[in-house]
C-alpha cells in the first residue's frame, strides 16, 4: 500500500481539519473523537517489494464552547399581573455543555422592568409553560446538559409592577457557558468532554436574545340572567318551569386574558337538563370531549381559552325546577 492509499484511507478529511481549523468543521465533529492516521511506506532494493509503517499519530478533537439564543415569540407577549416568555437556547459547539442562564428586565428603553420571577426549562418538550410540570430554574441557575446542536426552550416568568396599558418592555436573556466564556480562542485546559480541552468559539460562548412585552390594561366582566319559561306558557317558577341560564364573560381595555373558564352549578331544587349547554349559541356535549364544555348533574364548565379585549363570549345552560 502507498502512502497515498493510506492517507485516503484514513480519511482525508480529517486530516484536512489538523491543517487548516475550521470553526464550522470542528462544531461538526463531536468533541472527544480521535483522529488517527498512519503513514506506509513501500521500497525495493532490488529484490522483492518491501513495506513500513510509521507509528500512528492519534490528536483528540477539542471541545468548542458556542451557543445561540433566540425569542421564540412572533410578537409583545399582553402582560396585565404575570406573562411568560419564550426563548430557545442551541448548543452549537460540538460536546454537551450547560449554560448559566440570566434574565435581566433592566433593559435600556424600557417604558418599565418586569419582574423576573422564576426561569423555567420546557421538561416535557411540548413548547407551552406547564406550571407544576416544566422544572422551575433559578435567575442565573445553570440549565441541564444540552448535547451538541440541540435546542432547549426556556422560559422567563414574570410580574407587571402595574404600567400603564400599551407600555413597552424587554427582557434579555443571556447564556454563558458553564465551562467559561471568553475572547474566541481562549482555551480551558483538561476542561472539555474526554478529558481534552474546551476552547471558546466566535460567540464568546454566550448569547443573549430580547423578549417583548406590552402592558394589557384588560378586564373581565361576567354577567348572568335568567329566563323562565313555565309547563303553561307562562313565566312563572312552578314545578316543571324550565329556567335558562345566560353567562356573558367580556373582556374590555387592551390585550387579552389566558385560560378563561367559566363554571357554574347546578341550584338546588333543579335538575339539569340534558344537552341544553351551548357557547355563543352554538350547541356542546356534555361528555368531556373535543368541545369546550362539559356539564353534568353537579354543574357545568366552559373553556374559552385566551379571550381578547373587546371580546364577548355566551354560555347558557337549562334547569328543570323540581
Amino acid at each position: 500500500m502507498t502512502f497515498a492509499s493510506s492517507f485516503r484511507r484514513h480519511g482525508l478529511a480529517s486530516i484536512a481539519l489538523l491543517v487548516v481549523p475550521s470553526v464550522a468543521l470542528a462544531e461538526g465533529v463531536p468533541a472527544g473523537t480521535l483522529i488517527e492516521n498512519t503513514a506506509t511506506a513501500s521500497y525495493n532494493t532490488g529484490g522483492p517489494t518491501q513495506s513500513l509503517d510509521s507509528n500512528t499519530v492519534t490528536i483528540m478533537v477539542d471541545e468548542l464552547l458556542d451557543v445561540a439564543v433566540a425569542s421564540r415569540d412572533a410578537s409583545a407577549i399582553p402582560i396585565s399581573a404575570s406573562a411568560v416568555l419564550s426563548y430557545t437556547v442551541t448548543n452549537t459547539g460540538n460536546g454537551p455543555e450547560a449554560f448559566v442562564l440570566t434574565a435581566d428586565p433592566n433593559v435600556a428603553g424600557n417604558d418599565f422592568n418586569a419582574t423576573v420571577n422564576s426561569l423555567a426549562i420546557d421538561s416535557n418538550g411540548n413548547g407551552v409553560y406547564d406550571a407544576g410540570i416544566d422544572a422551575l430554574l433559578a435567575n442565573g441557575g445553570t440549565s441541564p446538559s444540552i448535547d451538541p446542536d440541540a435546542p432547549l426552550t426556556v422560559f422567563v416568568l414574570v410580574e407587571s409592577p402595574g404600567a400603564v396599558d400599551g407600555a413597552t418592555s424587554q427582557v434579555n436573556l443571556l447564556a454563558q457557558a458553564a465551562t467559561g466564556t471568553g475572547a474566541p480562542g481562549t482555551v480551558f485546559a483538561g476542561a472539555g468532554e474526554g478529558g481534552g480541552a474546551a476552547v471558546v468559539g466566535s460567540t464568546g460562548a454566550d448569547d443573549e436574545a430580547l423578549g417583548s412585552l406590552v402592558s394589557s390594561a384588560v378586564s373581565v366582566s361576567l354577567v348572568k340572567t335568567a329566563t323562565v319559561s313555565d309547563p303553561f306558557g307562562g313565566t312563572q317558577p312552578v314545578p316543571g318551569a324550565r329556567i335558562t341560564f345566560r353567562i356573558v364573560a367580556s373582556a374590555s381595555g387592551s390585550g387579552s386574558v389566558n385560560d378563561l373558564v367559566i363554571t357554574d352549578a347546578i341550584p338546588a331544587s333543579t335538575t339539569y337538563a340534558a344537552d341544553s349547554l351551548t357557547l355563543d349559541d352554538a350547541p356542546l356535549t356534555d361528555l368531556a370531549d373535543s368541545d369546550a364544555g362539559t356539564a353534568s348533574s353537579s354543574g357545568i364548565s366552559v373553556t374559552l381559552g385566551t379571550t381578547a379585549a373587546g371580546t364577548s363570549r355566551a354560555v347558557t345552560f337549562d334547569v328543570i325546577v323540581n
